[in-house]
Order: C-alpha cells, then sequence, then structure tokens
C-alpha cells in the first residue's frame, strides 16, 4: 500500500471503531487475525474470538471517537498513533494509543495494541 492508501485506511478503520461497528471491523481483519491488547494481553485468535471480544467490550464502554493522528508505513503494514475522546463530548477524557498492524493482502493479520491511560 502507498503511504496515501495506508491513511485513507486507517482512517476508515478508526471510523469503524469510532462506530463501534462490530462488522465493519471483522471485515478489516484476516479470518485468522491475532489481536492483542492489554485486556487481551494472551492475543485472541480469528473472527469469532475478535467479534465476541468487541461485542462485549462495545456494550461495556461509553462513546469513544478515534482519530488518527499519524501512520508510518513498515515493511508488511503500518503502525499508527491515534487519539480517543471518551465519553460524549469527551468529557471522560483521553487517551492515546499506538497500533502495530501486519496486513495480509488488505486484511489486518495481525493487530498490538498500546495504550495510554485516559487524561482529563
Amino acid at each position: 500500500m502507498t503511504f496515501d492508501e495506508i491513511t485513507a485506511y486507517n482512517a476508515a478503520w478508526l471510523k469503524a471503531w469510532s462506530d463501534k461497528d462490530v462488522d465493519a471491523l471483522c471485515g478489516f481483519y484476516a479470518e485468522d487475525c491475532l489481536y492483542k491488547d492489554a485486556q487481551t494481553v494472551a492475543g485472541l485468535e480469528g473472527h469469532a474470538a475478535l467479534r465476541a471480544y468487541l461485542t462485549g467490550l462495545f456494550a461495556a464502554t461509553p462513546p469513544m471517537v478515534y482519530a488518527a493522528d499519524e501512520v508510518w508505513p513498515i515493511p508488511g503494514g503500518f503502525c499508527g498513533r491515534w487519539y480517543c475522546s471518551l465519553g460524549e463530548g469527551g468529557a471522560g477524557g483521553r487517551m492515546r494509543g499506538f497500533d502495530l498492524v501486519l496486513l495480509d493482502g488488505d486484511r489486518i493479520k495481525l493487530n498490538e495494541v498500546y495504550v495510554h491511560p485516559p487524561t482529563p
């Protein structure tokens, strides 16, 4: 992918996170994906595990609006830094995060998420 394609892909992917759209998000991931974040340190493997996790996560969290900050192409994928406003209008604070994304074609085969705690 070119830098512009990665930037557009990242923006669309973050929008699906903001929309809490499980179907759209699963469409970004390979069937045999591996997903890791602070709550899933051992990782989740495959669509079924990812879908179950996202469904529970989105039901338990306030509105969250993700905004891309920067992306860096790397061999096989990209790294992306983002900011997330928590709660209605950001009333719950803001957090900063970073994703390592490895792709298989246009599908995410590995996603590792690193997050800084929210700030008021």
